[in-house]
């Protein structure tokens, strides 16, 4: 495969929009924003976002354009200067962006409703990012709705970035942010360097899929604690040489991944734990190295696939071309720090 000629930041966290923070507490941003004709809309349902046919940019609408009640946020200014918003419904709720005749949401040069850890690894690296702030934002304005100290509900504040309680309505006062849960996740190789240890969690037995190795943080443990921890759980293996990688947001539901390298300890054995991990492996670069060349066909056979026809996201190959096992998906740090150790040779 390929070699990088310098270390890339995870998928999700490559670049994005000027935030324009400032500008958050300004009276009425939103709806200022709304009525003015060069505002851009990223319309997010559920965890999707409205992706071009090319599979590499996001299809922003005007404010117009987006049917029915949504929660809107202010979500920045794009590198012309124009406002962003964000207008945001449930999974469950009817697509939010109103089509016209000629646009059916099933004609191949229409844009199409993508998930974020399907189409995020192939968008261009601005789209990637506004889209993760996007649905990060939108899943905390749909989800928490209400005061987590007395249960009333509270009023958006800050442009779509704080939820207030009002004591007006018998409220706490108590302001409310974005919340973000810390998570690990590392790729462990062997002592030698030779070999890299990937686990099969339970979720993904029936998709033969391997992954590194992942956990939150819990309450007063350091990073560098749940790595070693983490490991020790989910594989039986001790781990140091612990080097930080990158981070990058993952909104399912609201973890912020901080992913790292580490060698296994001399003289451990790597065992599964059986109930969250029930598998583990040590691969070559060889075999990784031939999964992720399939991977990448898939995807640019898919890309092609889109131009003519409506994009499938079912998982089923369009190559013909499959490997004896399933790695994870380009828009995860996952895949970003095994593509780092099979470059490292």
């Amino acid at each position: 495969m390929p070699q990088s000629r310098a270390p890339q930041p995870p998928p999700l966290a490559r670049a994005g929009i000027d935030r324009a923070a400032a500008e958050r507490d300004t009276p009425d941003l939103v709806d200022r924003r709304r009525q003015q004709a060069d505002t851009r809309v990223v319309a997010v349902h559920g965890d999707r976002g409205l992706v071009e046919p090319s599979g590499t940019r996001l299809h922003l609408v005007a404010p117009t354009a987006i049917a029915g009640a949504a929660e809107w946020a202010f979500l920045g200014r794009d590198a012309s200067g124009a406002a962003v918003l964000l207008a945001a419904t449930a999974a469950d709720a009817p697509e939010p962006v109103v089509r016209d005749a000629s646009d059916s949401a099933t004609a191949p040069d229409s844009p199409q409703w993508r998930a974020l850890r399907a189409a995020g690894g192939e968008l261009d690296a601005v789209d990637a990012g506004l889209l993760v702030e996007a649905v990060s934002l939108g899943r905390w304005l749909l989800d928490a709705p209400f005061c987590s100290t007395c249960g009333t509900r509270t009023v958006v504040r800050a442009a779509g970035w704080a939820r207030h309680c009002p004591v007006s309505e018998g409220g706490c006062g108590r302001e409310h942010f974005p919340r973000t849960d810390p998570a690990v996740i590392v790729a462990v190789q062997s002592t030698d360097g030779e070999r890299l240890l990937l686990g099969k969690n339970a979720i993904w037995a029936g998709s033969n899929m391997y992954s590194t190795f992942a956990g939150f943080v819990e309450a007063g443990e350091s990073l560098e604690s749940t790595v070693a921890r983490e490991v020790l759980e989910e594989a039986g293996v001790a781990v140091d040489d612990l080097r930080y990688r990158g981070s990058q947001s993952w909104p399912y539901p609201r973890s912020l991944m901080l992913g790292f390298h580490a060698t296994a300890a001399a003289g451990t054995v790597a065992r599964a734990d059986g109930e969250e991990i029930v598998d583990v492996r040590w691969f070559s670069r060889g075999e990784l190295a031939e999964a992720l060349g399939v991977q990448a066909r898939e995807a640019q056979a898919r890309e092609a696939q889109a131009r003519a026809s409506v994009a499938s996201e079912s998982g089923a190959s369009v190559t013909g071309d499959t490997a004896p096992f399933a790695l994870p998906g380009t828009a995860s740090i996952a895949h970003r720090l095994i593509v780092d150790w099979v470059e490292r040779a």
